[in-house]
């Protein structure tokens, strides 16, 4: 992964200094203390850099690592899942980054659907999906809490959130949990979505070590107080 850094070629003229250090520790040092694959890696730093809002570097990342460690189908996804944590405001702008990317490398854009679902179940397939990641008696119990005119909330989380992005192709469980636990953790302020989600990872099979190297992967991306937030919470989950 060390090579990634090198397409700032930017601070490698101007700052000569920067890009060493900053490159020996992200794409070095860190990785010493990761277990994940380099796609679950990518996914996660390219995740972390939509949610913190840093197009410029997701792009110069994208280039280097479409192909050789993600998909075009993949970074479609992740740009997709993305909707629902980060919201459209900030997610836009990536869509039109990827297109760029794939433009540049002469890719084509993997136009072909990978949705599951229709208008009639998107809301029953949703539901399936949350009550294998959380439980069914939890969601039950959280739908049943929700004060009377905002159980609207519930409905969007059923049928937006899980039934048009979780049950698509082109990532699977495992990957798009990781991804979302990403989102979270680098958006900050999110700890109570936090903890649900790392509960829904080790229900999907993403374990505490996993856990564990992702905050590590992201750390330099999201600064010392998200990662020490998100340590926290896993710490805790975990327990």
């Amino acid at each position: 992964m060390n090579n990634l850094f090198d397409m700032f070629t930017k601070f490698k003229k101007n700052d000569p200094e920067f890009h060493e250090i900053f490159k020996n520790f992200a794409f070095g040092e860190v990785f010493e203390y990761s277990t994940l694959s380099e796609k679950d890696a990518t996914l996660a730093i390219l995740a972390s850099l939509i949610a913190t809002q840093s197009p410029k570097a997701f792009k110069k990342i994208l280039f280097e690592a479409i192909n050789n460690h993600i998909t075009p189908i993949e970074v479609k996804e992740l740009v997709y899942q993305s909707v629902p944590y980060v919201g459209f405001g900030k997610a836009h702008n990536f869509f039109g980054v990827v297109t760029k990317v794939l433009d540049n490398g002469g890719i084509e854009y993997p136009w072909d659907s990978q949705s599951n679902t229709n208008p009639e179940n998107r809301h029953q397939k949703g539901r399936e999906l949350q009550e294998r990641y959380f439980g069914a008696e939890n969601i039950e119990m959280m739908r049943n809490a929700t004060p009377e005119g905002q159980k609207h909330f519930n409905t969007f989380l059923e049928g937006f959130c899980f039934g048009d992005f979780y049950t698509r192709d082109g990532l699977n469980d495992q990957q798009r949990e990781l991804i979302t636990f990403v989102f979270l953790a680098s958006l900050g302020g999110c700890e109570n979505q936090l903890r649900g989600h790392t509960q829904g990872n080790l229900a999907v099979g993403n374990d505490k070590d996993k856990l564990i190297s992702t905050i590590t992967v992201i750390m330099p991306y999201i600064g010392f107080p998200r990662t020490l937030n998100a340590l926290a919470i896993v710490n805790e989950i975990c327990e």
